[in-house]
């Protein structure tokens, strides 16, 4: 296989035409892909400009195209975090404290070596 870099670029500028058979030849000569897989090569091709951070100006048209051949919990998995980003952008910000708070309520932990008193200990 070509190195990584090399290869990733010419995928995502193959991708960038979405010519899907041209995409299907590189994968396939490339030795990623063997001559009867994927079963819907073009399925492959959208999932994989959805994936690409090089090709966001794309994902809108991933987006579209995902969903209307009935692939939403792909569009919520790959894309669902950018739309959010977009709509509600200190959404993220928020999860990320709940999660910090999770198990104790949001109080701050004992202290290590303290043990917690309690009423009927005074």
């Amino acid at each position: 296989m070509k190195e990584m870099p090399q290869f990733r670029q010419q995928l995502d500028n193959l991708l960038r035409t979405r010519d899907v058979q041209r995409v299907r030849a590189f994968l396939i000569e490339s030795g990623q892909w063997y001559e009867d897989a994927p079963a819907d090569p073009l399925y492959a091709m959208w999932l994989m400009i959805a994936g690409s951070d090089k090709l966001s100006d794309l994902h809108a048209e991933a987006r579209e195209w995902l969903l209307s051949n009935g692939h939403e919990n792909v569009v919520e998995a790959l894309l669902g975090k950018e739309s959010q980003k977009k709509t509600k952008p200190d959404r993220a910000v928020r999860s990320s404290r709940g999660k910090q708070s999770q198990g104790n309520s949001g109080r701050k932990p004992p202290h290590k070596g303290r043990e917690k008193t309690t009423k009927r200990d005074v």
